[in-house]
């Protein structure tokens, strides 16, 4: 049985812990987010991209339906306005009600709003589960199935995909991915708390849902494919900066950051060429070249440097973003431990 003594001494430690928790709340945020993705994954029931997506799908259909002699006769001009009000009545109005409705919690309750909000937008988890869901039926010579699971990661097509091509698209979604489902909404909750992650979540689903090149989203989707490249310039930057750290033991940090500038500005998507090259350069790996979209094939410039990925560089991939994402952790913890020492 502990003695009185005891007893007071260990309540006194609890309270002093307590009370600095508040300084780290930024940091323990990003650790209970991280830990639940770990732990729970995706959220299987009631996750609020799926009814977000449904939504999306009915809008775009009343707005923007396939294209037909009468649309045809609609403006490119009213097209993209009506576009970028879809995009507005979409995304803005669950970012603003929560600053206005629940940014003024206490402290702990806070934190676990955020927390909530944070883990519902990551998608570290999910990304190794699609990553293995390829990699175990190329490994055991299944291409059709593989080609099938790459199918849920791409917009290429894939029926005819080889098991190297397969790796490279693969690799190339853990990368830009990494950044888009990751490290992205960790910035973001750093810059400017849930309501950006949330903002940003909403922008990047609605690029991947209307972000196309097509005779349908050409113009519809102007407003959400260039809102998300205004969005993930910083915090793409920010990737770039975090994949090729982790190539500093190997000598690569600056020919990482050399390629992300260099060949990332060529790449059909500003943001995702960045990190993209900045994450090959450090595996040591090339990716880009061709692949068909829409029926039609596109050429893209080479990101990073070294020989082609194969299945053997999935786990690789994996833990370059999860690196990534710690890295920022400790990063975020050391500067409030050294503004609470101050």
């Amino acid at each position: 049985m502990p003695t009185l003594f005891e007893h007071t001494f260990q309540h006194h430690i609890f309270q002093q812990v307590i009370a600095i928790l508040p300084e780290f709340s930024v940091a323990l945020t990003l650790l209970i987010a991280l830990l639940l993705d770990k732990n729970l994954g995706e959220a299987k029931r009631f996750h609020y991209l799926v009814g977000f997506g449904r939504l999306a799908n009915k809008i775009a259909a009343l707005l923007n339906p396939l294209p037909s002699e009468n649309t045809s006769k609609i403006s490119a001009l009213k097209t993209k306005l009506l576009g970028t009000i879809a995009w507005c009545v979409l995304v803005l109005p669950l970012p603003v009600l929560y600053f206005l409705f629940i940014e003024n919690l206490t402290w702990y309750w806070q934190i676990a709003a955020d927390a909530t909000v944070l883990y519902l937008a990551l998608g570290l988890n999910s990304l190794y589960q699609h990553a293995m869901q390829i990699y175990r039926p190329l490994n055991s010579g299944d291409l059709e199935a593989a080609r099938h699971f790459t199918g849920y990661i791409v917009s290429r097509e894939t029926k005819a995909l080889t098991e190297q091509e397969m790796s490279r698209a693969t690799i190339e979604s853990m990368l830009e991915n990494g950044h888009d489902a990751v490290i992205a909404s960790l910035i973001y909750y750093l810059i400017g708390g849930a309501p950006l992650v949330i903002l940003h979540r909403l922008a990047n689903t609605l690029d991947a849902m209307w972000g196309y090149k097509n005779s349908r989203f050409i113009n519809f989707g102007y407003a959400s494919a260039r809102l998300d490249d205004v969005m993930g310039f910083i915090s793409g930057k920010c990737c770039t900066v975090l994949y090729a750290i982790q190539g500093l033991p190997h000598r690569l940090f600056v020919k990482a950051l050399y390629n992300a500038y260099r060949q990332g500005k060529q790449y059909k998507s500003h943001n995702g060429g960045w990190v993209m090259a900045a994450g090959a350069t450090v595996m040591r790996k090339k990716l880009g070249g061709s692949a068909q979209y829409h029926g039609q094939v596109t050429h893209s410039v080479t990101l990073g440097a070294g020989t082609d990925v194969s299945s053997e560089d999935f786990p690789t991939s994996l833990t370059l973003v999860s690196r990534a994402s710690l890295l920022l952790l400790i990063a975020v913890f050391a500067s409030q431990l050294i503004i609470y020492l101050r």
